[in-house]
């Protein structure tokens, strides 16, 4: 196979950003090293593909933003004026919002169920201990210092003594 040559005028390829970016780095290497035999080292110069992908999104959204207000808001009369005359009704400019405003709000409430449906019952030993519960040991010789203990959970007995105990005093 032949290899592809590049134009003589790099203004009139089209390239997709990453290829730019990578083509950005090359250059910025190539020219502030002196050339070596390993030159094809990736150093972290230049713009993250994430950080150019979000910008690329953000301006998206705001030009987003502005068609759909010059489209919801601009009398039909002055769109025709400047040769817009295919356009979605007027209808969607209310709707598509309340449609989406509806969806976020039952996902909402739906995974809120799918949560409760997923916790056992009160009355469940499940909700005191499970296969992930440790129970608290201590081993301190005499005289010794006191090392921090590791995670562990506290005995349902424990809490029960510790919230309850002044009410059967009283």
């Amino acid at each position: 196979m032949e290899e592809l040559s590049t134009p003589s005028s790099p203004s009139l390829v089209v390239r997709s950003p990453r290829q730019t970016l990578s083509l950005l780095r090359n250059r910025r290497t190539n020219r502030d090293s002196p050339p070596t035999s390993a030159s094809t080292s990736t150093s972290a110069g230049g713009p993250k593909p994430s950080e150019v992908y979000g910008f690329v999104g953000s301006i998206t959204t705001v030009i987003a933003t502005a068609v759909y207000l010059i489209w919801a808001y601009t009398p039909e009369r002055c769109l025709h004026s400047v040769g817009i005359t295919y356009h979605p009704s007027r209808y969607w400019a209310l709707a598509a919002p309340s449609f989406v405003i509806v969806a976020v709000a039952l996902s909402v409430v739906i995974y809120m169920s799918f949560n409760l449906l997923a916790t056992p019952p009160p009355t469940s030993f499940d909700t005191i201990f499970d296969e992930q519960s440790r129970e608290r040991a201590i081993h301190y010789a005499a005289g010794a210092e006191k090392p921090i203990e590791p995670i562990s959970d506290i005995g349902v007995d424990k809490i029960n003594s510790l919230m309850f105990r002044h009410q059967d005093e009283s």
